[in-house]
């Protein structure tokens, strides 16, 4: 039997160690400006009881292998002395030299390519298997949603490098569940908003596999994720806060202001890919070709957009501003023409504009309010866009204006250098958009510390 003395000592030695990681991570975060998020911390997760509906068997619950664990504090570490010392090691493979991050447009561009590095040797993903089309496995590949569809092909089309062979080897789970497709198979018509059909189905769904893996239980979902494109997507967590704590979303509805937690979730670039090409193109003209001040073309809805027609519709030939473009007027001809791209919000936070602003070479303006803007761990979106508050809409031509030819310049350049984050091939390829999401939820399974 243990002596009061040998207690006090292992509680003192629990307590030191909890401080030590403690200011480990802070450390990270502060002095090398790597994890951005605004209270670094790592989670340290102990097994819980299972979601309703299902019960779940003691048996289930089982301690995480340690030997992950030291993987990924060895990985963390590389992360941290990287950063720090501010110096490229060789890439793990040595064909793998095409790209290397450089330059004022990322946070840290030596630690993020150390965290690239971390990520090709160690993540790998597994994808449950139950559940049935059209709800799961699959989502839409175009139009509006289509970086849902895409990301959910990627990782069960079994040519992902970070697939997982099997689960005992997964470092993040992911539930192949799309949002789009419950919103069009489930519901009786588009008048009908219940967000409990949605809710329901995911929670039984994570009630099915806790009941017959250990893998959520364990972790109380930290190392789960799904992804979804949906406006209504961050409301499926609603109905039970408790079961979804530590849960990972990829959402494009990035909203601050509607729960979205830059810490634990991703914001998810919104793309409208045409159906039979990934998109958008890579054009635009150069910096000294640029004869629009200002450009944006897009429906009416939302209360920014509302705002910014009625401010702007027609009033001004350089800030052209259009709610439904004229059939004589080419699209991304003006996008390409145009040096600074309006992209407002439009019923949610997020709109494809950026991406197609970027792909453009046209400096992105964000329209919006609370929006985490995607990979902002790692970039300075302040290096390539310029962000104009709602209240601020009147002052576009202003604010706009202000910005002087070179410093303009310097701009598009910067956005050119992101081009290759914000472009999806299939399948992936290193640091292209798709890898660019895995890698923040990379990220966040680094900040989770499994008991």
């Amino acid at each position: 039997m243990a002596t009061d003395g040998s207690k006090n000592g292992n509680r003192s030695q629990l307590l030191y160690t909890t401080i030590f990681l403690i200011l480990f991570f802070v450390c990270l975060n502060t002095q090398f400006n790597f994890f951005t998020f605004s209270s670094l911390k790592t989670y340290f997760i102990s097994p819980s009881p299972a979601p309703p509906p299902l019960p779940l068997s003691t048996s289930h619950v089982i301690k995480k292998d340690e030997t992950v664990e030291e993987r990924l504090a060895r990985a963390r570490f590389a992360i941290l002395e990287a950063g720090r010392m501010k110096r490229y090691k060789m890439p793990w493979r040595l064909n793998d030299r095409s790209f290397t991050p450089r330059g004022s447009v990322y946070r840290n561009p030596y630690a993020f390519h150390q965290s690239h590095i971390e990520m090709e040797k160690s993540f790998k993903v597994w994808a449950y298997k139950e559940g049935e089309l059209p709800i799961f496995h699959g989502g839409p590949m175009n139009n509006i949603y289509s970086s849902e569809g895409q990301i959910m092909d990627e990782i069960e089309s079994q040519k992902s490098r970070f697939l997982a062979q099997n689960p005992e080897e997964a470092l993040v789970f992911f539930l192949p569940v799309s949002v789009v497709s419950i919103r069009h198979y489930l519901y009786r018509s588009h008048a009908d908003y219940d967000r409990r059909i949605i809710q329901d189905v995911v929670t039984d769904y994570i009630g099915v596999l806790s009941h017959k893996y250990p893998y959520w239980n364990r972790s109380s979902g930290a190392d789960h994720f799904f992804v979804s494109c949906h406006d209504w997507a961050p409301d499926v967590t609603a109905t039970n806060p408790k079961l979804y704590e530590h849960f990972i979303r990829v959402l494009c509805n990035a909203n601050s202001s509607e729960g979205f937690r830059p810490a634990r979730d991703v914001s998810l670039p919104e793309l409208n890919i045409p159906y039979e090409h990934l998109g958008p193109p890579l054009i635009g003209q150069p910096p000294e070709n640029r004869s629009i001040l200002a450009f944006f073309a897009g429906g009416n809805h939302g209360q920014v957009r509302k705002y910014l027609f009625e401010v702007w519709d027609g009033k001004d030939e350089e800030i052209q501003v259009f709610k439904y473009l004229p059939k004589t007027l080419n699209y991304s001809e003006l996008m390409g023409r145009a040096k600074f791209c309006l992209c407002p919000s439009g019923w949610e936070v997020a709109s494809p504009r950026i991406v197609e602003s970027i792909s453009s070479g046209c400096v992105p303006v964000i329209v919006s309010d609370h929006y985490v803007l995607p990979f902002s761990d790692v970039l300075d979106w302040s290096k390539f866009s310029i962000h104009v508050p709602v209240k601020k809409i009147p002052e576009i031509k202003k604010i706009l204006e202000g910005v002087g030819i070179h410093e303009y310049i310097k701009m598009q350049k910067m956005v050119m250098k992101v081009q290759r984050h914000f472009i999806i091939h299939r399948p992936s390829r290193a640091y292209d958009l798709i890898d660019m999401v895995l890698h923040s939820v990379w990220l966040r399974r680094l900040n989770v510390k499994l008991s």
